[in-house]
């Protein structure tokens, strides 16, 4: 049980400029309504740490990440504003400078009782703003955030985000959070951390061109042999897990793909070819996202020619030509799908030949005229945007004809290389950082999160939802075939 003590309405600290900002046809792709997530820290441990016996007094944090949240809207405006429909369809902002909700709460329950903080539990929501989607789109604040105090002596504090996911993708969203953080603090931002917030720059040049690819990860992805729609997969029921790999396991994954990199297969129709023609070792994200997908077709039990792919996106900030500044405050994801393959030869072939098909669906992303043709695709749809964009309901609701990611294939979220854990409002580093929900249908929808491990270095947190009847052989494979 958690009561609200106090909504505060937080404006930019200083006059911004006003009026309709333009937002990229990259921003249009997206689900409009807010990701949850939480950070949770315990000053009592870090102050440990330093010696340091000050108790943090919740009405002094929460009145200096007040002070801070509105200074940092002064760089971060467009935040302060609030999204519209035009007519043509597509999302549009109006920097009104009408602001950003904070919210002070204290909860009857220790921070033990949450257990592991899963996502998607009922008393995980008590923790995150709620928003009333019910309201006209123009009503709602684009960033909420919620500070909780847990009961009890351990000092304990969550900080519940609602970022909008029209307004910039997770880099944008950790920037800004972690800018916000460091103001917070006490610090000072340098020029460099401030945000470019001009997204005209991944406006496609006129006249549009004809597509020069074939751009596959907007069309739809293979179904169950023997289907013509996916409502029946749709319609079983799902489970959640969250499986923690150590470094240990991270290291001994990559020493598997990378030790087979060059094995010569017959495969995918290519004949005899090395499964890594590059010399370059496979990453965490291509091996662990391998790993992952053959551990699903062996749940899954597909049949042996049964097509299946991975789809996931790809920040394009460096994969540009010129490259956009880093601290581009936008969404700029590039969407990628795998090559189709063969649940038998994902499942049969060293774990280096899905590493490769997951390189490939990167090294698309990687060519500037892949990306220049796919914004052009993107742009050519002019007024029919509930065709491509992730179909979700003017209330933020999945609707019954989104786009099926499940059984047979995988959609894949990485967070991985994202600095989570630079978050310190003054109460010292959180020592978790997770998501609050994902997809409750079997879209399969995983995430993959940075788990920082004390002195052995960053281990992986695999968020996933799966099928009931397959996850339990799922998290038997996982570790199996470590």
């Amino acid at each position: 049980m958690v009561t609200i003590l106090g909504t505060h309405t937080v404006i930019p600290k200083e006059e911004t400029p006003k009026g309709l900002l333009w937002l990229s046809d990259n921003d249009q792709l997206w689900r409009w309504s807010h990701t949850p997530s939480i950070y949770l820290y315990n000053p009592k441990q870090n102050n440990a740490k330093n010696n340091n016996n000050t108790v943090v007094d919740v009405n002094v944090l929460v009145e200096r990440m007040r002070d801070s949240l509105s200074e940092i809207l002064v760089h971060y405006y467009p935040l302060a504003g609030r999204l519209s429909w035009t007519d043509g369809g597509r999302l549009e902002l109006d920097c009104n400078a009408k602001g950003v909700l904070l919210l002070e709460a204290e909860s009857k329950k220790s921070m033990a009782e949450y257990g592991d903080f899963t996502p998607n539990e009922p008393s995980i929501k008590e923790l995150i703003p709620a928003v009333d989607y019910s309201r006209q789109i123009n009503e709602l604040p684009l960033f909420l955030a919620q500070v909780t105090k847990f009961y009890g002596g351990d000092g304990g504090f969550a900080v519940g985000i609602l970022f909008s996911h029209a307004i910039g993708d997770g880099p944008a969203a950790i920037g800004f959070i972690n800018s916000w953080a460091k103001l917070a603090r006490g610090a000072k931002l340098d020029p460099s951390e401030l945000p470019f917030l001009d997204r005209t720059v991944l406006k496609p040049t006129e006249p549009l061109t004809p597509p020069l690819f074939d751009h596959r990860e907007f069309k739809p992805l293979p179904l169950i042999l023997g289907r013509t729609d996916s409502i029946e997969e749709q319609k079983k029921k799902t489970t959640f897990a969250r499986l923690k790999l150590t470094p240990e396991h991270v290291q001994k994954l990559k020493m598997n793909a990378n030790a087979n990199a060059n094995v010569t297969v017959n495969g995918n129709g290519n004949g005899n070819a090395p499964h890594n023609p590059s010399p370059r070792p496979y990453s965490r994200f291509e091996i662990i996202s391998a790993h992952i997908w053959r551990c699903a077709c062996k749940a899954r039990n597909l049949e042996e020619n049964q097509p299946t792919v991975v789809r996931f996106n790809v920040d394009i900030r460096n994969r540009l030509n010129p490259p956009l500044p880093q601290n581009y405050f936008g969404n700029a994801l590039g969407p990628t799908v795998t090559p189709t393959c063969y649940a038998k030869e994902i499942t049969t072939q060293p774990i280096s030949y899905a590493a490769q098909k997951i390189r490939e669906a990167v090294n698309k992303v990687s060519n500037h005229e892949f990306v220049k043709s796919q914004m052009h695709y993107v742009a050519g749809f002019e007024n029919r945007w509930d065709l491509i964009r992730t179909h979700y309901s003017e209330k933020g609701e999945y609707r019954a004809d989104v786009p099926f990611f499940g059984n047979p294939n995988i959609i894949l979220g990485s967070w991985m290389s994202m600095p989570f854990y630079e978050a310190d409002f003054g109460l010292g580093k959180p020592f978790y950082f997770g998501p609050c929900g994902l997809c409750p249908y079997d879209r399969g929808m995983i995430a993959l999160m940075p788990d920082e491990d004390g002195d052995n270095g960053y281990g992986v947190v695999v968020y996933m939802h799966f099928q009931v009847d397959h996850m339990k052989d799922f998290i038997k494979y996982f570790w199996e075939d470590i």
